[in-house]
């Protein structure tokens, strides 16, 4: 039997008073009375001063703030004599109740019911900071929410009181009866005092808390603003922004976007994500996605819930992944936003402005790291230039040499033009390279340069063929991009003049794809076929020859040549990304 109930019925309060109006034959049985009282509030102090004292214990000895509270659940359970404690905690933003501790078997839904402030008789207390007796038929109350989970309805009576610590409201404890329960002032008291105590602890532990988050932030601030005068490559500065910030903040995915202007699209391109279904996600764009409202507003934009908000993208993905809070910080350096930043917590979570605050200054070095790094990157290339253009000048005269030694010289206006067609897919590059962020080159814009630029200078009319570049764009490493230009080039023109010579085609086209492995370029035309028994290995157009060649030493790929069922030649080339 708890202590309580051994007392409740020897409450009673005999004063001096009343003593001295009574006849002396009743002075004894009124001061048994008297004593009887005081030895009740003495065993009262005694069950409160054992409660705390346990309490106090296991505060002492436990680090873990769970253990705490599912500690103090069962010792306010035992010595309230109730059936059930229930422990509920204020989250970082203030805005809802979680519940942390629980007694007895009910511990299996402990970090899982999460009421907001002022919901059910819990979020009532929690809101006015008062006391909640019921002595039966909680459940009638107006401001009683149900949750399943608890089985509430089987519960008659409710005492429900707020945790407070020193400054401010840190939740509430309930303790609850399967029967009805008349809550005597004394567990009411108990109840309260050890509230204060429990209080206290919680706030100790919430500032300690924040002390070691702000230390963890500070941390992940340094050692991201180390990177800035890093020699590492962009790859791995993005990769060590997104790794630190997702395990020293406790994220479930961070992920960096970068801003393509000439798109308008953010471009995944780091994320500590494992899953293949989430790092190769599309492009978004930005008037159609959160990321590219935090570029268009210029301001952390923050979702609750990405599964269940209109206008996220990719709420399919988001369920698998188990991701459901986003913030989303623009990353801005003077000014100018160069990207995202993506931060996924696995559960609801309202963003506080201190964790935004953080964010913000860690996108902010995370946007001055990259920029160095892009930096660093461009002095690189600018010092290879002198280097590239010298090779370039060189494979120039190679060409030219070849087609002295192996061209058609009967026509030098036509020798001429193949080079200054050459020279030009070399340019093309060049070009491309010189204005790009990466070091890469778009695999479609090459081939439409390439491909415009041919079929203008020796098409004689182009309004009768159609020209087109088909398939997945892809950025192209500049070590291919010089080989590649000059194998489109080639192609197209051994497609214009042996496939499309006197109009008999009306359709030329370049195809780019590519697959876990290899990439793929293929010219196609609907003109004439190919000779029967036709081998590019024994024929002496020196076009061709140089495809073979490039292919095989430069790429280590594969080409050929043929014609279809359908009539149209396809001249293709693949070789290792």
């Amino acid at each position: 039997m708890s202590p309580w109930n051994a007392l409740k019925n020897e409450e009673q309060d005999v004063t001096s008073a009343a003593l001295r109006e009574l006849p002396p034959e009743q002075e004894v049985e009124a001061l048994r009375l008297r004593v009887a009282h005081l030895e009740y509030r003495i065993a009262e102090k005694s069950i409160e001063a054992d409660a705390l004292r346990e309490i106090g214990q296991a505060i002492g000895s436990m680090h873990s703030i769970d253990d705490i509270l599912k500690r103090v659940s069962d010792i306010v359970v035992k010595v309230t004599g109730t059936d059930l404690c229930l422990i509920y905690l204020l989250d970082l933003s203030g805005t809802e109740l979680v519940l942390r501790g629980a007694s007895g078997s009910t511990k299996d839904v402990v970090g899982k019911i999460r009421l907001k402030m002022g919901e059910g008789i819990t979020g009532w207390v929690a809101q006015q900071g008062r006391h909640v007796v019921l002595s039966r038929e909680a459940w009638r109350d107006e401001r009683f929410k149900p949750v399943p989970s608890l089985r509430q309805d089987s519960y008659q009576s409710m005492l429900s009181v707020p945790l407070r610590g020193r400054k401010d409201l840190v939740g509430v404890i309930n303790v609850r009866t399967s029967s009805t329960h008349e809550y005597t002032r004394m567990q009411i008291s108990l109840l309260d005092s050890i509230a204060r105590q429990v209080g206290g602890a919680v706030e100790n532990y919430n500032d300690y808390y924040r002390m070691e988050r702000r230390a963890t932030q500070l941390s992940t601030l340094s050692e991201i603003s180390q990177t800035i005068s890093s020699d590492m490559y962009l790859e791995e500065i993005l990769q060590l922004i997104v790794s630190v910030t997702a395990e020293s903040l406790n994220f479930k995915i961070c992920s960096v976007m970068l801003l393509d202007e000439e798109r308008n699209e953010l471009v995944i391109k780091a994320t500590q994500s494992k899953s293949r279904e989430y790092t190769r996600k599309p492009n978004v764009k930005l008037t159609e996605s959160v990321a590219g409202r935090a570029v268009l507003e210029a301001k952390p934009i923050t979702i609750r819930d990405v599964r269940k908000t209109p206008g996220y993208q990719y709420p399919d993905i988001a369920k698998r992944e188990g991701l459901c809070s986003l913030v989303s910080v623009p990353l801005m350096v003077k000014k100018e936003i160069i990207g995202v930043l993506n931060c996924y917590t696995g559960r609801p979570h309202d963003f506080t402005d201190e964790e935004i605050t953080v964010l913000t200054a860690l996108a902010n070095q995370a946007a001055i790291s990259i920029q160095n790094a892009k930096l660093m990157v461009r002095t690189a290339v600018l010092q290879e230039m002198h280097h590239r253009v010298k090779n370039s000048l060189q494979t120039v005269a190679s060409l030219l040499r070849l087609q002295m030694r192996m061209g058609n010289l009967d026509d030098p206006k036509e020798a001429l033009n193949q080079s200054i067609n050459r020279i030009q897919s070399i340019a093309t590059v060049h070009e491309m390279l010189s204005n790009e962020n990466l070091d890469n080159v778009s695999i479609k814009r090459l081939a439409d340069q390439i491909l415009t630029a041919t079929a203008r200078a020796m098409l004689l009319d182009t309004m009768n063929v159609a020209i087109s570049v088909q398939g997945e764009d892809f950025l192209l490493p500049s070590g291919h991009a010089t080989y590649v230009a000059l194998i489109l080039n080639e192609l197209i023109q051994n497609a214009v003049e042996h496939g499309l010579r006197g109009h008999l085609g009306h359709e030329l086209s370049v195809n780019v794809s590519r697959d876990e492995e290899y990439i793929t370029v293929e010219v196609e035309n609907d003109g004439e076929a190919l000779p029967e028994g036709f081998d590019f290995r024994k024929d002496r157009n020196l076009g061709l020859r140089i495809v073979d060649s490039l292919v095989r030493d430069n790429l280590m790929g594969e080409f050929d040549i043929t014609t279809g069922e359908d009539g149209r030649t396809r001249s293709w080339v693949k070789f290792h990304k």
